[in-house]
């Protein structure tokens, strides 16, 4: 059995096949393992790409992640973001008294007028994600705590986003009801979910988790073939037959497959297919895109971070960074000699100036950015690194779901003996632990079970929120962790 890609999925797959006695063939892209669960280490120093909370609701997953590395190389950190604004710090989710205490007393009766007014007269389009909002928390508040940060991840104004994403994540809140519980805490607390306060982290990263994932699966025999990209899955009557892939030098290897377990992109799945998907399967995969992510890491003086937080939002549209990790907070193992490490994010398309300005550039103009928003002197940063990361997040458009359906029926007609799982493989924007489920399923599936693993992570409740008790899921979302976005003018 052939497995693409050395991710969270890919390697899911890989070690539970071994432990169901089948040796598998992995074939990875990149030169390091973890997809975008890696660590990345320059220097000495260990950063995260977006940063990873190792907390799951699917047994098998904390099951899993406790087989694959010992109790001793878990920290259990606590859970602390919150979003900076005009020089202060707000807390997430948003409060109701401290956002309005912050935001000082005119504004804060500005807010509530604006509130008032949309009970009034509400926003006429509630389908899209900026009246959405505005029409539960006002237009004000909407400006000072949606728009900006939304707007830079996604790269579209909120007039454009499908509301569906807010719907998911802020649920049945409203201005209106996060006061009544601020200012009476017992009042309808069993309607209001509450974020995790705490989570499970390697100290080493979350690419600990996969380095030792990938070592175990050699140690057992089987094989991971870095650095080489698939680049043929040949298939006959029954299905695919052999993978094609080619090596760092130039050099092509084929393995014969009798399944095929793929966390590849799944556009790039139907364009590796030989003979050639159907012209209207490739037109499908054509127009699939994704949204591309990058970070500056700037290493400073770690009595330079006065805040304690995982991470902070930043909702200033005078930068470009989203959000900025603080890695000492993730793990003290991450940073050393006294010193902090910040990544600013930045989520971009590849190809555009971002993604290709040189490393030097981007360097400076985080250490700008940190000097601009007054959270760190530019001049105490030592030294400065830049990560990038292609196909960070499926592009949900109007079109994606057709595409995907269409993909998805020809293969399991077609090719049935090829399986699309994870994040990228099934083009869904799933958590690091529903990736993995996906591919816990599959590889039962290939032995004899009928799991819908495509109903993995199709649920309203947001993943990393803790219900009161009566309150918990049921009914079947759509799955969305993203927004519903414009075609894109390029592909």
């Amino acid at each position: 059995m052939v497995v693409i890609g050395a991710g969270p999925a890919g390697l899911t797959a890989a070690y539970e096949l071994i432990r169901r006695g089948h040796i598998p063939v992995v074939l990875e892209s990149d030169d390091i393992v973890g997809g975008i669960s890696r660590t990345v280490e320059r220097d000495g120093w260990r950063f995260d790409i977006g940063g990873h909370r190792f907390f799951t609701k699917v047994a098998p997953v904390e099951e899993f992640w406790h087989e694959i590395l010992p109790d001793e190389d878990f920290m259990l950190r606590p859970r602390k973001s919150r979003i900076y604004y005009q020089g202060k710090f707000y807390d997430y989710p948003l409060r109701a008294m401290n956002a309005l205490t912050n935001l000082g007393v005119l504004e804060a009766l500005r807010c509530v007028a604006s509130y008032a007014w949309v009970r009034f007269r509400p926003p006429e389009d509630q389908t899209n994600f900026e009246g959405w909002v505005a029409a539960r928390f006002g237009w004000r508040l909407y400006r000072h705590f949606f728009k900006t940060y939304t707007e830079k991840v996604w790269g579209h104004p909120g007039s454009e986003m499908g509301a569906d994403w807010a719907a998911q994540r802020i649920k049945n809140l409203s201005l209106a009801s996060a006061i009544a519980n601020a200012l009476l805490p017992k009042r309808n607390q069993k309607d209001i979910t509450s974020l995790i306060e705490e989570f499970q982290y390697p100290k080493l990263g979350p690419g600990m988790m996969w380095e030792r994932c990938a070592e175990k699966v050699r140690e057992a025999g089987g094989t991971i073939e870095m650095r080489h990209r698939v680049v043929r899955i040949r298939r006959g009557a029954a299905g695919a037959t052999a993978v094609v892939s080619r090596g760092p030098d130039g050099r092509e290897r084929e393995d014969p497959a009798s399944a095929v377990v793929s966390s590849m992109p799944l556009s790039e799945l139907v364009r590796v297919m030989d003979p050639p998907a159907p012209a209207e399967v490739r037109a499908a995969a054509d127009d699939l895109a994704y949204r591309d992510f990058l970070t500056v890491a700037l290493v400073v003086p770690a009595d330079r971070v006065p805040w304690n937080d995982n991470w902070i939002y930043i909702h200033d549209a005078s930068v470009r960074t989203m959000r900025i990790q603080n890695f000492g907070s993730w793990s003290p193992y991450l940073v050393k000699n006294g010193r902090n490490v910040l990544g600013l994010e930045y989520t971009v398309d590849e190809g555009d100036a971002a993604w290709t300005a040189p490393d030097d550039e981007l360097v400076e103009q985080g250490k700008a950015e940190l000097g601009k928003l007054g959270l760190v002197d530019p001049s105490a940063v030592e030294a400065g690194y830049v990560v990038r990361m292609p196909k960070a997040y499926p592009y949900y458009d109007a079109d994606y779901h057709r595409n995907v359906d269409t993909i998805r029926k020809w293969i399991e007609s077609e090719v049935p003996n090829v399986h699309p799982v994870g994040r990228n493989g099934m083009h869904r924007y799933n958590n690091a632990d529903h990736s993995m489920y996906t591919a816990m399923l599959t590889v039962e599936n290939l032995l004899g079970a009928h799991h819908d693993v495509w109903s993995v992570n199709v649920e309203e409740e947001y993943h990393e929120t803790l219900s009161p008790a009566g309150t918990g899921g049921g009914a079947r979302g759509t799955g969305r962790d993203a927004p519903i976005l414009p075609k894109p003018a390029a592909r």
